[in-house]
């Protein structure tokens, strides 16, 4: 059988990377979390001092790029491949909404765009591929042979946020939550390079009132037509 590329692009906490994994699982593919290569850079630049709430040395993160190794190494327990910087397991530490904080301002950089497209667009050389992001069925693969574009609304991606939070035993308050969600979506459509839109040929899921199941049977679908 002929092995395709799935792009799955849209807003932040719309569960992208939960039905990428379920995808890639169920047809075998490689899964690519690019939002998390994203994450991984930022701390990085959070450990070097190169951000903080009052400041952002944005020519010193450029002049380290070539200093940060990003790879994705399966984990048999969890069913998923989890990410690794510089070779230390960082799944967890760039999870937080520390990182979610900033990782919107470092992926507006041209220069770390330019270096983790390029390995994305490695990785999937082969096709036999799912990756989820902002701008993957619009610069990493436009022509990726599914796209989908997910959207819910913003309260709904908040409360889906804070619940993952709370059960990883993170202190945070909805209201936190829900205003880290808005000033990423501000800053991921809005910025210069490579800003978050719905690619023409993407397929749009609004799955606000969808259950796991529910998305996945009707993105499986959508594959299996592909297919």
């Amino acid at each position: 059988m002929n092995k395709i590329t799935i792009a799955i692009d849209g807003f932040s906490s719309t569960g992208k990377s939960t039905v990428a994994k379920q995808l890639a699982n169920h047809l075998g593919y490689i899964y690519v979390d690019s939002g998390a290569m994203y994450r991984a850079v930022t701390w990085y630049a959070m450990q070097h001092h190169f951000i903080s709430n009052t400041y952002f040395h944005v020519q010193d993160l450029i002049a380290h790029l070539d200093q940060i190794d990003i790879t994705f190494t399966f984990n048999p327990n969890l069913g998923y491949a989890e990410v690794y910087l510089n070779g230390k397991n960082v799944e967890k530490q760039i999870r937080t909404l520390e990182v979610s904080g900033f990782v919107s301002q470092v992926a507006e950089i041209s220069e770390v765009r330019e270096l983790l497209v390029k390995q994305q667009q490695k990785m999937g050389e082969s096709k036999g591929i799912v990756m989820d992001g902002r701008d993957i069925g619009t610069v990493v693969f436009p022509n990726a042979e599914l796209k989908i574009f997910m959207t819910a609304s913003p309260e709904t991606r908040a409360n889906r946020r804070y619940q993952e939070l709370l059960s990883k035993g993170e202190q945070v308050s909805y209201n936190e939550v829900l205003h880290n969600v808005q000033e990423r979506d501000y800053i991921d459509s809005n910025r210069k390079d490579s800003p978050l839109v719905k690619a023409k040929d993407a397929i749009e899921i609004d799955n606000s009132n969808l259950s796991l199941e529910e998305q996945f049977n009707k993105i499986l679908q959508l594959v299996e037509t592909k297919l």
